[in-house]
């Protein structure tokens, strides 16, 4: 019971850091979106059940600011480590790359359901799409830069806590 709490601290940590990110980029009028690196390590490196439960509340945690219908995010976040957690036993999930690169995958999907989902609302879809591209690819850029110390973050936790992670799952 304590695996699932303290991922979604560490998920707190880094959503309180990105919307700061966001606010100081604010004026440049670009958004970063990290839901990739909300799921990844939980869905490689926990259980079925603490991972689902942290990405869950991770993702209630991503509703509560973002102007989507409540439990958007944490539908999609769900959908997204169930696909991941299916695969993970293929892929080399110790190494840091290989955790990166599921991330960045994980995200890209991401992005690309919330547009398509919710494009239709604004008053000229295509017009957003140039938009939408830019905050991708700076999405996907900080992402890849912050990745690798937010799972040294959430792995260290782990083991500080006392809720060492079990890769038997």
């Amino acid at each position: 019971m304590l695996r699932p709490f303290v991922t979604f601290l560490t998920l707190l940590v880094l959503w309180v850091l990105v919307a700061q990110v966001n606010h100081l980029l604010a004026e440049t009028q670009v958004y970063l979106f990290i839901g990739g690196l909300f799921v990844a390590y939980a869905a490689l490196a926990l259980p079925l059940r603490d991972g689902l439960a942290a990405v869950l509340l991770g993702g209630l945690l991503f509703d509560s600011g973002a102007p989507v219908p409540f439990g958007t995010h944490a539908l999609l976040f769900a959908a997204v480590h169930a696909i991941v957690f299916n695969i993970r036993d293929r892929l080399p999930r110790d190494e840091t790359v290989a955790r990166v690169i599921v991330a960045l995958l994980a995200n890209l999907g991401l992005f690309l359901a919330l547009s398509f989902a919710l494009i239709g609302r604004g008053p000229a879809p295509g017009t957003a799409w140039p938009r939408l591209i830019i905050d991708l690819a700076c999405s996907q850029v900080f992402l890849a830069l912050l990745a690798p110390w937010f799972f040294a973050l959430q792995s260290r936790a782990l083991v500080l806590t006392g809720a060492e992670r079990d890769n038997l799952a």
